[in-house]
């Protein structure tokens, strides 16, 4: 025999044993479903007790409860960019550096300015000093010596004016060092060095230079419907359920529910918001999750499938099978999912019910 096929035999049973393990697991994961499904399924199912818990079934998406974008306060060239994407940072740390050429050049300016504006204030405070005795003893008019006051309030307020412009020079200064609004970590960082950044005005939005957050606290954006929305409250825990098998879901507590309804997807509804468990790290923002968020709960209660109540106008109504007759009867219907009802009155445990309207079919 060729030995190549020796060692072939070996691998092919070992993948064959694999196969029909993980079909053996597949079908016993599964078996407990399908019985209940074929239970549901059935024209004839008998009313038992069980726990039925009702759930909202959600959708949403994870971001920082805390997240900025970091803008530029005077336009510039990005001179320095001081940090890298996912890094930590504590606040005041610096994170970019505009270039402050032209500012500089612009301070010099306003200082020069200031000193003429001093030598023309100290100039004309000796004239009108001298004006004022000279007035006083009577030896000049008085329209020189309102014309000398006049020219020292006017040099003094053109001093005050060259200071205040050098204080605005210097306020736009300190603003081309960009720093951490908070401790967090950087995102993005959408520029690179040497790229023209504009400045947040009102009357532009600017150039978006990083988005910051603090990744402590993560928070899940969802959309409720107007329907379900009141049975969200505050304080609610939710189940968040991440991609991927045998993955635990995530705990987070309902914390904010909108008290103005919007529309998304168009559907109208309310915004919602949950704060995911502390020290939770598997999270990260932009991560899209499902959540289950249970709404209420009913143990060992009489129950039916769903299919098997019926609606009747403004009733709830259900079909007993009594050996060969058929016998409709309003039910209450209590705790509800999207599988069984709970039934309150009206039917008692062990009743066989049909799960289809004998009116519409002839298959009981």
């Amino acid at each position: 025999m060729n030995p190549k096929k020796k060692r072939t035999l070996p691998i092919i049973a070992i993948g064959l044993l694999a196969l029909a393990s993980a079909a053996a697991w597949f079908i016993f994961s599964t078996q407990a479903d399908s019985l209940a499904d074929e239970e549901a399924d059935s024209p004839v199912t008998t009313v038992t007790r069980r726990d039925i818990e009702s759930q909202l079934l959600l959708s949403g998406e994870v971001t920082p409860a805390f997240l900025v974008e970091v803008k530029a306060e005077v336009g510039g060239k990005a001179k320095t960019i001081h940090v890298e994407a996912g890094q930590t940072v504590k606040k005041g740390d610096l994170l970019v550096t505009i270039d402050d050429t032209d500012l500089l050049t612009e301070k010099k300016a306003a200082e020069t300015e200031i000193e003429g504006a001093r030598l023309s204030v100290e100039r004309n405070r000796g004239n009108y000093e001298r004006a004022k005795a000279l007035y006083e003893e009577k030896l000049i008019s008085k329209e020189v010596y309102a014309n000398l006051e006049a020219d020292l309030l006017i040099s003094e307020n053109t001093f005050e004016k060259a200071q205040s412009r050098l204080q605005t020079v210097e306020d736009r200064l300190d603003k081309t060092r960009i720093v951490a609004p908070a401790d967090g970590t950087v995102l993005d960082i959408p520029i690179t060095e040497g790229q023209v950044v504009v400045a947040a005005a009102s009357v532009n939005s600017g150039t978006v230079i990083m988005k910051f957050a603090d990744l402590s606290q993560l928070l899940i954006d969802t959309h409720v419907n107007q329907v379900d929305v009141p049975k969200v409250t505050i304080g609610q825990r939710v189940l968040v359920n991440m991609q991927g098998d045998h993955v635990s879901p995530v705990g987070a507590t309902v914390e904010f529910v909108a008290p103005l309804a919007t529309v998304k997807n168009n559907i109208k509804g309310f915004a919602v918001q949950a704060a995911i468990d502390p020290g939770e790290v598997r999270l990260k923002p932009g991560m899209s999750v499902s959540m289950t968020l249970p709404v209420a709960e009913a143990k060992a209660a009489v129950s039916v499938p769903i299919a098997a109540v019926f609606d009747e106008e403004e009733d709830r109504v259900v079909f007993v099978k009594s050996g060969e007759t058929t016998e409709k009867r309003k039910v209450t219907i209590g705790v509800t999912n999207l599988r069984f009802a709970e039934i309150t009155s009206g039917l008692a445990e062990g009743e066989q019910v049909l799960t289809r309207d004998p009116r519409t079919s002839n298959q009981i």
